[in-house]
């Protein structure tokens, strides 16, 4: 994931070792730097395009809000909150995706690509017509 400049978003060159990913497109938290930047950036590839539309801060908590078409050709909103320890790294990340139909997409798409690395069982899988318990 990108921001509208190309760049990467400043939250991910300050995770901590242990820092946390929690979102609507995953079954469970993922842990850790390298696994967050790895899904990240897996994220980033299935954008056709990407519009930050607000970034703020209160005390330590940073909050992210974009739109992006996913190359299905899927439009999805995105909101996050990046939560920050006393000493500027970021501990933990919430994401949410709507609409659903697009949040479903995107977690079936990462499952194809990333899903062997994670486990299967963190995404979706369409071939499974229930809803897995966590």
């Amino acid at each position: 994931m990108t921001g509208s400049n190309g760049e990467k978003l400043p939250f991910l060159d300050d995770l901590a070792d242990d820092a946390e990913l929690r979102g609507t497109v995953l079954r469970r938290p993922v842990s850790g730097r390298d696994n967050i930047r790895r899904l990240v950036e897996a994220v980033g590839t299935l954008y056709a395009s990407q519009q930050p539309t607000f970034y703020g801060a209160i005390d330590q908590r940073h909050f992210l809000q974009y739109q992006a078409t996913l190359r299905t050709g899927l439009d999805l909103e995105a909101v996050g909150v990046i939560e920050r320890d006393e000493t500027g790294l970021v501990q933990r990340v919430a994401m949410a995706f709507a609409p659903l139909d697009a949040a479903v997409s995107l977690s079936a798409e990462l499952r194809d690509i990333v899903g062997e690395e994670f486990g299967d069982n963190l995404f979706y899988d369409a071939s499974v017509n229930e809803i897995a318990a966590s």
